[in-house]
């Protein structure tokens, strides 16, 4: 077996939630600490890790981004490597990103390139964001890459294939989450109570409107109530109510409308059912922003291969952490083809390991590249 799909489906069968990442932390570190010393030097960062590879000539420092999380889906894929966690599973695609960046890491290790290359096994993106705050700590500080880079699997696309755009290519995130508390009683008595169920059941309503009458027809956002939790049983009205959701736009200017018209849409929850309400935006991720030049650069490099089939893309509503990187340091991300029936966040979701090889190949010839160039 390819030493590579075996990293895979081990990783496969360990996932771990944002900064519980313990058992996969210990197995990029024992992988890592198994190659050549002599120019790498690790650091820890939580449950992440930052690794360093001098170059023989550095005048850059050239990041590589992985995110190391897990969800929490039970799997329903079958697969012999299936998830060995209860109620846990690579269903984004971690595993891949995990293995794709060793790859990359052990080729540079074994043929140096001039400028120094930063690997980032980044913990939390699924939530609650892991990005920001290793951005800022001391160990990233200090090792300050002038580029960076990253993938994301696309299941959508036939293994071969790398999509990406110039500038945005993921939208503006936010978690949403509502809890309303009001006067519960006697399903007999209702003038007596404050009924927490119809109160959420109005906001769900007025929170369609923010999209159809706050937001430019030309721009766009999105804002889904995924959960709604209310009362205990079928004769007692509801004294609390909590709504849970996701709300994603492509500006940031947006983002902050849509939140400024939710707060006055609750604010009115409140007086017209005489309750309390509490909102908590939760996680929220800046845009992915691919850096226009860079992007340019890494279309015409890997274009040069016939094998490979570089197509421009649209921007998604997705939302990555990785958007705070890209926001303080040139770079891009990219789609990668992986051929699977069965979407992003999916139960079923089965990528196609070779599209592991094609990764490796993309970003080992840009970067070899780009870091055998100066600035």
């Amino acid at each position: 077996m390819n030493p590579l799909i075996k990293i895979r489906r081990d990783l496969h069968q360990i996932p771990e939630l944002g900064f519980q990442e313990f058992k996969t932390q210990a197995y990029l570190l024992d992988y890592i600490q198994s190659l050549p010393q002599d120019r790498i030097l690790i650091k820890k960062w939580k449950t992440g890790l930052i690794v360093k590879i001098n170059g023989l000539k550095p005048a850059k420092t050239i990041g590589y981004r992985t995110d190391i999380d897990g969800l929490p889906i039970e799997e329903d894929t079958e697969l012999p490597f299936s998830s060995a966690h209860e109620a846990r599973m690579h269903a984004c695609g971690h595993d891949f990103h995990m293995t794709i960046a060793l790859g990359v890491l052990t080729h540079f290790v074994r043929n140096p390139i001039n400028d120094d290359l930063l690997f980032i096994f980044q913990p939390a993106e699924e939530g609650p964001g892991g990005a920001e705050p290793m951005l800022k700590s001391e160990e990233m500080q200090e090792w300050m890459p002038d580029f960076i880079f990253a993938l994301h699997i696309a299941p959508e696309y036939p293994v071969g294939t790398i999509a990406l755009k110039e500038g945005l290519l993921f939208a503006n995130t936010s978690e949403l989450f509502i809890d309303l508390k009001g006067k519960g009683g006697h399903a007999a008595r209702p003038h007596e109570t404050n009924d927490m169920v119809i109160a959420a059941c109005t906001l769900v309503t007025q929170l369609q409107t923010i999209i159809s009458r706050n937001v430019d027809p030309l721009d766009s956002a999105v804002i889904t109530v995924g959960k709604i939790s209310g009362g205990t049983v079928q004769n007692i009205i509801a004294e609390k109510a909590r709504l849970e959701g996701t709300i994603r736009t492509l500006s940031p200017e947006s983002m902050k409308k849509v939140r400024h018209r939710i707060d006055a849409l609750v604010k009115g929850i409140e007086t017209g059912f005489e309750c309390e309400a509490v909102i908590d935006y939760g996680s929220m991720y800046h845009q992915v922003y691919n850096t226009e030049t860079v992007t340019r650069e890494f279309i015409n490099c890997v274009d040069q291969d016939p094998e490979i089939n570089v197509i421009e893309c649209t921007e998604a509503m997705t939302g990555e952490d990785f958007g705070y990187m890209l926001k303080e340091i040139p770079g891009l991300m990219f789609w990668l083809g992986v051929d699977s029936t069965f979407g992003l966040h999916h139960a079923k979701l089965n990528p196609n390991e070779a599209a592991i090889d094609v990764a490796i190949k993309v970003m080992t010839r840009y970067i070899t590249f780009k870091g055998n160039h100066s600035i």
